[in-house]
């Protein structure tokens, strides 16, 4: 790194430090979920602490390593658990933070070891990293059509096209670093200037996305029932009667498949206004959420009817628009807290089934 570069290296690391520290801060005092801002500001300490630890000469200033290496080891796996709490409104189990937890472990383990046996480790964390960001992409594409929040919908693409190119940037330069200590490469890694230049500017725009509009992206609000409020517009009051009349007497929802622009179509409403009603008059965040609704209440009738004590969970998860069993298990279960075998044995024995939610 040049002299004049080595001057600015501190600087920029501190602006992105300050960017990623408003975004936890304000994120913790907003009104989102709780896992939602207990994973945001893991995710933003660590990144922090990776800036930091980065920088030779400032790692050095502040003589914080030993402390602040423990927290950098898991980025990779607090950024994957970030983006799927955030995009899917997953909550955060011990299988969630397990990818972050593995990070944690090899890194302490790669720190201990002998220069021979630490390179392979930090590759192999390299390339673990590089997966994980890989399946957070993927998570951002498939939930795309079906977001119902329309500032977190709008922000996938951008979200997507920078972290894929800043994931690939730094991870081929994090290698090639590791084996050769000299090279254009080093400049791009997170121990040169221009990786962090990168990500400081990758951190104020998504801070100035992000901070506008923070507790609507994670958002706290749940389902709560097709009955409209008394100062719902009359239009958005006749829109959400149709929806109701349909999805009750027309049962689209056991088609498989059934795309939010089809639905519209039969509702007879343009496709940004049904979005729109559900989201906001309903309380549902995601398509498939709202379909889901329908498709578990359909399901525990059957699961419950002992004339349908014959028929498999397979059979009726396909009648009721399910692709396949594995989906259908987790939103049962995520519905009522129990898979469809154990609710349907408490069912059919007259005990009162486990539920998360009782109607």
């Amino acid at each position: 790194m040049s002299e004049s570069l080595a001057v600015l290296d501190p600087l920029v690391r501190g602006i992105a430090v300050g960017a990623v520290a408003s975004v936890a801060v304000a994120t913790w005092s907003s009104g989102a979920p709780r896992q939602a801002r207990v994973v945001t500001v893991l995710f933003c300490a660590s990144v922090t602490a990776w800036l930091v630890i980065a920088s030779g000469p400032v790692s050095a200033a502040i003589g914080a390593n030993v402390f602040l290496s423990p927290l950098a080891f898991p980025v990779a796996g607090l950024f994957w658990l970030f983006v799927v709490v955030l995009f899917e409104d997953r909550r955060v189990t011990i299988a969630a933070m397990a990818p972050a937890i593995l990070l944690l472990g090899s890194g302490i383990l790669a720190a201990m070891a002998s220069p021979t046996m630490a390179k392979p480790i930090w590759t192999a964390r390299d390339l673990a990293g590089a997966l994980l960001a890989l399946h957070a992409g993927v998570v951002i594409v498939r939930g795309w059509r079906g977001d119902l929040v329309e500032s977190r919908r709008r922000l996938r693409g951008p979200f997507l096209i920078a972290m894929a190119a800043f994931a690939a940037v730094e991870l081929t330069a994090g290698i090639a670093a590791r084996y050769a200590s000299q090279g254009p490469w080093l400049s791009l890694s997170g121990s040169g200037f221009f990786g962090p230049l990168a990500l400081m500017f990758l951190v104020l725009g998504f801070a100035a996305v992000f901070l506008s509009g923070r507790a609507e992206l994670f958002g706290a609000t749940r389902p709560t029932g097709l009955v409209a409020g008394a100062r719902v517009e009359t239009a958005d009051r006749l829109e959400l009667e149709r929806l109701k009349v349909v999805m009750e007497e027309g049962q689209p929802w056991r088609r498989e498949g059934l795309a939010i622009g089809a639905l519209a179509r039969e509702v007879g409403a343009p496709e940004h206004r049904l979005r729109r009603l559900i989201n906001d008059r309903l309380g549902y965040r995601n398509y498939a959420e709202f379909l889901n609704a329908y498709r578990i209440d359909a399901a525990k009738l059957r699961l419950a009817d002992p004339r349908e004590a014959r028929t498999t969970v397979a059979v009726i998860a396909f009648d009721l628009g399910y692709g396949s069993l594995g989906p259908f298990n987790r939103a049962f279960r995520a519905a009522t807290g129990a898979t469809p075998t154990k609710w349907r044995s408490q069912a059919l024995l007259g005990a009162s089934p486990s539920s998360r939610d009782s109607g």
